[in-house]
């Protein structure tokens, strides 16, 4: 799987062009979001789930679909049916933001995309959960100029630990720490990250469905340096891939694989 986590971002980007693929500008610590990978058990269906959801599909190289500040990376995964979901572990569900949640998702359900409603039927908010449960929330944003946007992915940890992840998060990814709705959350360009509360420590994310996030760095050497310097272990050396990116590992104290990825200066330049 590795090898395929490595070449599919790059590879697919140059055969479509750089105006679909420009990343958000990378942060003063040189990182911007990057990605979602999942490891499905039917690609092309989920593929057609995020194209129906307003991405582009992306050629050339391994399956991933293209939203505005985050890419999805589609890979297959070997896990049972009903086992590996987002929910339960450390990575509850992921999300994105619309103009209008009543309207597009009517669309979406059109094109047959599996369409939750929100919490206590909120107007301004639906999930979608794939074949494989990723669950994947939807809020709206009527002042936004395009149709749908990359915007968060919500951590589950315990109460005690939040602060703790909040502050990881910042100071290792250049993040802004802050509040919404009275809950941490942690801005990078590209994402949000945000901290809510669950009763029990959960599952790490490796070998589930969502298997890792991925975020953009700038100069993966400097970085690394300066991680490494802080205490955090890379889970692997850095290595380059077939499309020229270099990238490697890390995994966070709750369980949440990350990729580390510097794209070749032909793809980044935009995002400097």
């Amino acid at each position: 799987m590795r090898a395929l986590i490595a070449s599919l971002s790059l590879a697919s980007i140059v055969a479509t062009g750089t105006a679909v693929a420009q990343p958000s500008p990378f942060n003063e610590a040189g990182v911007t979001m990057g990605h979602w990978h999942i490891a499905s058990r039917d690609v092309q269906a989920n593929k057609k789930i995020f194209v129906a959801m307003g991405g582009t599909a992306l050629t050339g190289g391994n399956e991933a679909v293209q939203f505005p500040g985050a890419r999805v990376n589609l890979a297959l995964g070997n896990g049972a049916p009903g086992s590996g979901e987002t929910v339960g572990s450390v990575i509850n569900h992921v999300g994105f933001i619309v103009k209008n949640v009543q309207q597009q998702t009517a669309e979406w359900k059109a094109k047959g995309v599996p369409v939750l409603p929100g919490t206590n039927n909120r107007l301004d908010q639906a999930f979608v959960v794939t074949p494989d449960g990723v669950r994947i929330e939807i809020l709206e944003d009527k002042t936004q100029s395009m149709p749908i946007r990359h915007e968060h992915v919500h951590f589950s940890l315990t109460e005690a630990e939040i602060p703790k992840a909040q502050a990881w998060y910042a100071k290792t990814f250049g993040g802004k720490a802050g509040s919404r709705n009275n809950a941490p959350v942690v801005d990078i360009p590209g994402g949000q990250l945000r901290f809510a509360k669950a009763d029990n420590a959960q599952a790490p994310t490796k070998g589930r469905v969502l298997d890792h996030i991925g975020f953009d760095v700038k100069d993966l050497q400097a970085f690394t340096k300066k991680i490494q310097a802080e205490g955090i272990k890379l889970d692997e050396p850095i290595r380059k891939n077939d499309a020229g990116a270099s990238l490697t590992y890390i995994t966070d104290p709750w369980g949440t694989r990350i990729e580390l990825v510097q794209r070749p200066p032909s793809q980044s330049a935009s995002a400097r």
